[in-house]
């Protein structure tokens, strides 16, 4: 059976277009509302995360095998074996994310970081096809 990949880049089209977007609504404000200028800076303070983000362009993925779960996000990375594996939790958030929680066979959780967690219906068809049971929760607070 092949393996499953999964990648992706901090720097992306919809985070250019998120910073240029409100980098406009925040000069918008400045030049046509007079805006104070401390304000506008507070509030443009929000988008140093997505501008580092775009500067550093850190790499993310998963990979799913035969024999193991690996995932990498910036410094950050995994392997979990399947056999480790009792089932994968895949909630949604209210911020209508994706977060996919491994629960191992010994009952202890491990979550997946957002920028590495693949598309839910490839994910569940990859997790279908090594038979690992994954269950959806459309809603779930924590």
């Amino acid at each position: 059976m092949e393996a499953y990949v999964y990648a992706a880049q901090g720097r992306n089209s919809r985070t250019l277009s998120a910073l240029t977007i409100a980098w406009a609504v925040l000069a918008a404000l400045y030049l046509f509302l007079n805006a104070a200028l401390w304000i506008i800076l507070l509030l443009a303070l929000a988008t140093l995360p997505a501008l580092w983000d775009l500067w550093r362009n850190p790499s993310a993925g998963l990979v799913l095998d035969e024999s193991a779960l690996l995932w990498h996000s910036g410094r950050r990375h995994a392997e979990i074996a399947l056999s480790e594996i009792e089932k994968v939790r895949l909630d949604r958030s209210w911020d209508f994310t994706i977060r996919a929680i491994v629960v191992l066979q010994t009952g202890r959780k491990l979550r997946l970081p957002v920028e590495s967690t693949p598309p839910t219906e490839a994910l569940a068809a990859a997790l279908e096809a090594r038979q690992i049971k994954h269950e959806r929760n459309p809603f779930s607070l924590f």
